[in-house]
């Protein structure tokens, strides 16, 4: 098969499921892992996708966001190993804030024995939360109906009543130069806010973050530690700029 042929038949399959494994390219193709791979800096550098952990998804504008609920269906065992090391670093007595999301959802069930405190704006948080017998709080403001977060003027005031040992952050994208973005404004602010409240902030991130740009710009690399479970190849530029906890799916 012929390179522009490849192409195309790794792009068709990216238009139609979205995310593609390695391994489903090699067989789509009857090409070798490394001419993939290949494939795969060429396109992304020419901007027609976007690599990820172990193949390559489709490239999003940079105002798209999915629903909370497709969300919490993608990636879900990275998301369930990082949420899982995060709440290993909430101690007895904290007071953190956990954002809306998908990634600090999956931190609850291993935050369910400790005697903490918790501020949130995810309104899909609350019902494990106090099913959880842990106590909460929730920002008030306006509600964006698509990812059930409160954002908004009144959310970033009611937020600045409250200060935090710690923060857990979801985010879009994370890039060593344009920094950590989310494609709301609005949601940009909430989580700064709570970084600037917080004596530590923690960005979960999965591999396909890395290296993506959304819209509006939260904060730079080297104000947040960053919880991934991204190959060590994608690694070095975070490195240089921040501390980087990698975790295993």
């Amino acid at each position: 098969m012929l390179t522009p042929e490849r192409h195309q038949v790794i792009l068709s399959l990216l238009q139609d499921r979205k995310t593609v494994k390695m391994k489903e390219l090699v067989e789509a193709t009857n090409a070798s892992e490394s001419t993939i791979r290949r494939d795969l800096s060429f396109l992304e550098e020419n901007k027609k996708l976007r690599r990820v952990h172990g193949g390559a998804s489709i490239k999003s504008a940079a105002s798209e966001e999915l629903s909370l609920q497709e969300k919490k269906t993608v990636h879900l065992a990275e998301k369930q190993a990082i949420a899982k090391y995060a709440a290993s670093l909430v101690r007895e007595g904290d007071s953190i804030f956990l954002d809306a999301g998908s990634t600090t959802y999956e931190m609850i069930p291993f935050l369910a024995q400790k005697n903490i405190l918790v501020v949130t704006n995810g309104l899909s948080h609350l019902e494990t939360l106090t099913s959880s017998a842990i106590e909460t709080y929730v920002i008030g403001g306006r509600i964006k109906r698509k990812t059930r977060a409160v954002i908004g003027a009144h959310a970033v005031q009611s937020l600045k009543h409250y200060r935090f040992d710690k923060s857990f952050l979801g985010i879009n994208g994370v890039h060593p130069k344009e920094g950590f973005t989310t494609p709301d404004p609005e949601e940009a602010v909430v989580k700064n806010t709570a970084l600037q409240l917080s004596g530590e902030t923690f960005i979960l991130a999965d591999a396909s973050k890395l290296n993506e740009v959304t819209f509006a710009k939260v904060a730079e690399v080297q104000d947040a530690v960053i919880i991934s479970d991204a190959p060590d190849d994608l690694l070095p530029p975070f490195k240089e700029l921040t501390e980087v906890k990698v975790v295993t799916s």
